[in-house]
Order: C-alpha cells, then structure tokens, then sequence
C-alpha cells in the first residue's frame, strides 16, 4: 500500500500576504483632496466606483493576461493580400473598451462642467493601477482633439467620434464607427525627436489633399483608426492627418513593417510604419508643423506624468500589502523601523507626484477656458513635471519591488511588469534632455513662463525654512544665463522639488510637508529611498498613505 500525506493547511503558515484584490485603487487621500481642490470634486462618486471596477480580480486579471500575451502582426491574409493588421489578446479590448466607456479618451472635450479634465486625469491615476499599454491609445485619443481644431472641417466630422465613449475596433470608414480612437506618427529613424530632419514627404494635390511617401520609426497602437503624422510639405514640415481606412471604404497605403520588441509596455503595439502614395489631410498651415501637433503633445505629457504617479502608488500599494502581512525576524515587516522609514519615503514620493500631476490637471482645464495666467504655468510646469515625475518612476518600482524580496521579482507578483513599465514615460513624449531644454525654450521665448512657475510657490512663503531657501536657489538658476544647456537638468530638478514641496506645504498634512522638505529640499539629501530624517512621523505619513 501506498502512504497518504497528511494534507497540510499550506495559507496558515506559509506567511505569505493574502491577495490584494479586491481593493479600492481610488482609496488614496491625496487624489481624492486634489481632485476637490482642483475642481472636479463633482465626480468623486464617478471615481470611487472606477476605483473599485480597476481594483477588482477580473480587471486585475485582464492586466495580467494582456501584458502576457502580446499583440501578433499580420501583414497579409490567406490569400496574400496585404493587410497590415495586428490581433490583440481579449483581455486588450475589454480594458480598452472600459477605458472609453469611463471617458479616459476623448469625453473630456465634450463635458462643458468646469474641472471634466482634472476628472479625466484623476481617472487615469486610478485606471492605471490596470495594464498601462492600453493606456497608450486612449491618451492619444485625448491630445489628438485640440490639435485637430487646426482644421475645422476635419473636425467637425472627427471630433464627435473622438470624445465619444464607445469603443468600437475594426479597421472600417470612420464615419461609420461608433467610437475612433487616433494615433501619431512624428519620429524617423534618422532623427528621433529632431523631427527637423523628417524625410517622409507630402505631395500637394489638385483637390488639396496630399500623397505622403516615407515611413516613421515608432508609431504605437496602429489599429487607431487615425493618426496624426508629420511630414515634409513644398512649404516645411507640415501636420496631416491619416486614416486607416478611406471613405470610399478601401484601405489606406499604411504598411506595418514590423513591431517593436520593447522592454515593457508589451500589450501595446508599436510599429514602424511605411506610406507609399498614402492619402492624407493637411491640418494647419505648411510649414507650422510642429506648432500644430505640440497641441497633441502638451496633452500626452500630462498623460506622462498621471501615468507614472499612477504607477508609483500601484507600486506603494503593493509593497505596503506586502509589508502588512508579511512577518520577518519577530515581527510583521511593516512594523519595522528600516522598513517604515522605507514605505513612508515611498508614499511621500507618490503623494507629490500625484498632487503635481492634478495641479498640471488643473492647470490644463483653466488654460482651455481660456485662462492665460494657467496657460503660462502649464507651458513650463507640464515639461517639469514630466521630466522629474518620469525620471523617478524606475527607481521607485525598484524599491518597491524590493519590499517583497524574492516574492517581488517572481512574475506572479505583478511588480516585474511594473519594473519594465516604470522607464516608459521618461522616454515617450521626449527624453529627459529633450524635456529638459523644452523648459528652457520655454524660458527664452515665453518670459511669462518664468513668473508663472515663481507665482505658484510664492504662497507657500514662509511656511518652512528649506522650501524658501530652495525657491531663493531657484530664482538664482532662473536668473543665471550662464552654461545654462550644461546646468538644464540641475535648474528642472530643483524645480520639479520646489514646485512639489510648495504644493505639500499648502495642501498637505504637516508631517507629509516637513518630511518632504527635509529629505528632497534640506541640507541633509540622500538619494536612496528610506533615508529620511530620524524625526520623521513615519506613523503619519504611512496612516494617511494607507487609510484604507
């Protein structure tokens, strides 16, 4: 006879923390306060329910399933002809498909209430507790509109179909659709962001559309159903615009040569495509090119920063599960001294990221209706805030992963696809040094920039000793024409801090404020997470971060 092994209860010894979902990912005291202060307090309700839909097993789930079974690129069908379509795991559209249908796409520029696109921002900062590829279209959709606005015509029929909140995929006449989602093609192997050096040219025909030849180097998420793209007009580099599938129903030249094999990002597609007598619409003036997509691009930035503030407090909520549950050496790990000094660094991070990006939120909403004070702000603190927001997102999913150990860089934990994740949004919409010296183009062709970012701080004045002597520091950068290319990323930095810490000092709780001036504006700086000052109120920082 064969022995039977006592069966073992493996959950009551293993001391390994239960699942995190079902969770709330609009339980952060810090989002819901901003989007008050911010204007949009209206949708709070409409938040909570979105946070708890992106918190649950099934949409956790299809994160999961759609980062682990990439897009497939086929090029023709069974008959040779070709196609250019890529398939898309089921998991891809039903996250896509609840994005649109929550307004994370084009809905904002259709909702006339004050703060819709403070609401939408706040969106994506809960949304993005999901899968963060699909995210790529749905922004795009979003910053394509203002820039469509460059052609009226263009825009009466699109834009309807763009703030729409129906998903509806399928390569078909767009006007026909439900629901369209819009892409951009800029780049060119040759230049990257010089799109200065862009080859693709655009032939003027009779009937005032245009044939573009040529082909782009990194054009994601190319089953939209239009796309923005720049190409080389008679009179300079000019803005068009290109659909997938023409009126008369037959498809436009768009070939796929291949699709990238990123470091993460993986659920979204993203493409070289090739124009070979491709039909396209001029959306502004020849030659103004880069004035009339920047308009897509000031609205894909901000997406940039939301999404890696919505990373970072994924990650935070992650590791703080974690640390809640997991036991260590006689005690639970979030009891810890090292790990609590660790966890509250990490919810300081993320607290400031997430009030910057909802200020650029607000900002963006004022600037639309017309305010020009915000206007000012959100053209240098977007270009801030997306150079340091980014910039911080790899070394935060890194720390975080690391609270878990060994746990964290298994797959099953979801923190690896974080980790691949976290470099994305410092590279898309401009590297760290293109963002860097688009703050001082900023500077030296829109004087008012300067003031504007100066005005946002000066309320803050007097309220902590570091913040004062950190915006004293930071007039001098302003001021200082001196090797100021060499010193760009130095004058952003400190304003990125100065800029977070004058936004806690107002809004925040006071210890959420001191520790953050102390580490990040004060004499004593360290770079490593959990290095915060000894005096630090730990509990109070970590209470409010994990309220729920």
């Amino acid at each position: 006879m064969t022995a039977t092994l006592p069966a073992r209860g493996v959950a009551a010894d293993a001391n390994q923390p239960p699942p995190l979902a079902p969770y709330d990912a609009a339980d952060d005291a810090a989002l819901l306060e901003g989007l008050r202060r911010e204007g949009a307090g209206w949708a709070e309700d409409d938040l909570r329910r979105r946070g708890r839909l992106a918190g649950s097993p099934e949409v956790q789930a299809w994160s999961e399933q759609a980062d682990r079974f990439p897009p497939e690129l086929r090029t023709h069908d069974r008959y040779g002809e070709r196609i250019d379509e890529v398939e898309f795991h089921p998991a891809w559209h039903h996250l896509l498909r609840a994005a649109v249908a929550e307004g994370g796409a084009g809905a904002a520029w259709a909702d006339p209430r004050p703060g819709a696109h403070v609401a939408r921002t706040a969106g994506a900062l809960v949304w993005g507790h999901t899968e963060a590829g699909h995210g790529c279209p749905v922004s795009m959709t979003y910053a394509v509109v203002p820039a469509l606005r460059h052609a009226p015509d263009l825009a009466a029929t699109y834009e309807p179909l763009l703030t729409s909140r129906v998903y509806d995929p399928g390569l078909r006449v767009p006007t026909t659709k439900r629901g369209l989602l819009a892409g951009m093609g800029m780049t060119e192997r040759q230049g990257g962001s010089d799109v200065r050096t862009n080859a693709t040219v655009a032939d003027p025909l009779a009937d005032g559309t245009y044939r573009l030849h040529g082909g782009k180097w990194f054009t994601s998420a190319p089953m939209c159903d239009l796309f923005l793209v720049l190409a080389q007009a008679p009179g300079g580099l000019t803005c068009f615009l290109v659909p997938r599938v023409l009126p008369d129903g037959t498809r436009n030249p768009f070939r796929l040569n291949r699709l990238k094999d990123k470091l993460g990002n993986r659920a979204n597609a993203s493409s070289e495509p090739e124009f070979v007598d491709t039909l396209a619409w001029r959306v502004g003036d020849e030659g103004r090119g880069v004035k009339t997509i920047i308009e897509m691009v000031n609205g894909t930035r901000l997406d940039c920063v939301a999404g890696s503030a919505a990373l970072m407090r994924k990650a935070f909520v992650e590791a703080a599960h974690h640390a809640r549950h997991r036991s260590a050496f006689g005690a639970r790990l979030a009891d810890q001294p090292l790990m609590r000094h660790v966890l509250a660094d990490l919810a300081l991070e993320s607290e400031a990221a997430t009030t910057l990006a909802l200020r650029l939120a607000g900002a963006a909403d004022r600037a639309v209706r017309g305010d020009e004070g915000e206007r000012a702000f959100r053209r240098i603190a977007t270009a801030v805030g997306k150079y340091w927001v980014t910039k911080r997102a790899p070394a935060f999913a890194a720390e975080a992963l690391e609270c878990l150990g060994g746990n964290g860089y298994v797959e099953e934990s979801g923190m690896p696809r974080l980790y691949r994740e976290a470099p994305l949004n410092s590279v898309w919409e401009g590297s760290g040094n293109v963002n860097a010296l688009d703050v001082l183009r900023a500077l030296r062709r829109e004087p008012g920039t300067a003031q504007a970012l100066l005005d946002e701080v000066a309320p803050a004045r007097g309220a902590d000793a570091r913040l004062d002597a950190a915006v004293d520091r930071l007039r001098g950068e302003l001021a200082d024409p001196a090797d100021v290319e060499v010193r760009a990323r130095r004058l952003v930095e400190l304003a990125a801090l100065v800029l977070q810490g004058a936004l806690l000092v107002r809004h925040a709780p006071a210890a959420v404020a001191d520790a953050f001036c102390a580490s990040r504006l004060g004499g004593d700086r360290f770079h490593a997470f959990g290095t915060l000052p000894a005096a630090a109120d730990t509990a109070a920082i970590l209470a409010r971060a994990t309220a729920g």
